[in-house]
């Protein structure tokens, strides 16, 4: 039995005062609404209605079911309206990750000029440099610098991003500037990870190529290691956002430019489902408009 529809048809045959009408009114046939009734009050254990072949009268069991039962159709009509209207204007609570500095330099920016458009969203944004596993962690929405590999995520372009080289002109000055990428091996270097690969990766006429240069210095945060490359402690692989004020400030030098992998591409993450909330898919559709020929 389906109890919910069962206690529609029962609020109809007491608002109608008949079998028939309320057969009607629910666009039923008339042994429908009795196997109905019928089945709601054996599932009860007791009579919801006096019946007579000229007269339907409710019991006080019935009296007292029948306002229990508007409520809980009142209830159920009042959650469908809240997301309904919630599926039209996005409204509720939106988690978002991203890459620290990405995500303070682009990705923040972005999302206060969300949250300024819809008023009814509120935002908990999660700022990572490590790979975030969003069903696991009950995130919403991410934004990704990196091929998507996990098949459970839906992945929509955003941009793309240089991987670079990067030096001092001090250090260039006394090292000389490199012409080819076999130039950095055993050269001194600046890693921005602990775990970030030690082998360098180029690119020459589509054919890979793999340098090591010297790892003379590590450290487990992004800026740090910046300012040390900027300090002419070596060179650093960097994305290209990464250091691009440093850059345009003279503070650092990009080389081998013409060897660099191809561009990692930028991307709005969020799990494969077929109906989003619609604060989600604002969202997306908003980050798609914000970055729209990110290049950088």
């Amino acid at each position: 039995m389906d109890r919910f529809k069962a206690m529609q048809t029962f609020v109809q045959i007491a608002d109608q005062g008949s079998l028939t009408r309320a057969a009607d009114a629910l666009g039923s046939s008339l042994p429908a609404v009795v196997r109905s009734l019928a089945a709601l009050e054996a599932h009860l254990g007791v009579r919801l209605f006096q019946r007579t072949t000229r007269r339907l009268s409710l019991t006080e069991e019935g009296r007292h079911y029948l306002a229990s039962a508007r409520e809980v159709l009142l209830a159920a009509e009042a959650a469908d309206r809240a997301l309904k209207t919630e599926a039209r204007e996005p409204a509720g609570h939106l988690t978002i990750t991203a890459p620290v500095l990405f995500g303070h330099m682009y990705v923040a920016p972005a999302i206060t000029r969300f949250m300024q458009r819809h008023e009814k969203v509120r935002c908990s944004v999660l700022l990572h440099d490590r790979t975030v596993n969003l069903l696991e962690e009950g995130i919403d929405v991410g934004i990704r610098i990196s091929p998507l590999e996990d098949s459970s995520l839906v992945a929509q372009p955003l941009g793309t991003i240089r991987r670079v080289v990067a030096a001092s002109p001090a250090f260039l000055q006394r090292h000389g500037v490199p012409r080819h990428p076999r130039d950095l091996a055993g050269a001194p270097c600046v890693r921005g990870r602990l775990d970030a690969p030690t082998q360098w990766t180029f690119r020459e006429g589509g054919k890979r190529i793999g340098v090591t240069p010297d790892n003379r210095l590590a450290f487990n945060h992004l800026a740090p290691a910046v300012e040390a490359c900027a300090a002419g402690m070596g060179f650093g692989s960097f994305f290209s956002y990464q250091v691009l004020s440093h850059v345009d400030q003279g503070r650092l030098q990009l080389v081998l430019e013409d060897f660099e992998p191809p561009p990692r591409p930028v991307s709005v993450i969020y799990p494969n489902a077929r109906l989003l909330p619609a604060r989600t898919r604002a969202f997306i559709d908003w980050m798609k408009a914000e970055f729209d020929g990110f290049r950088l």
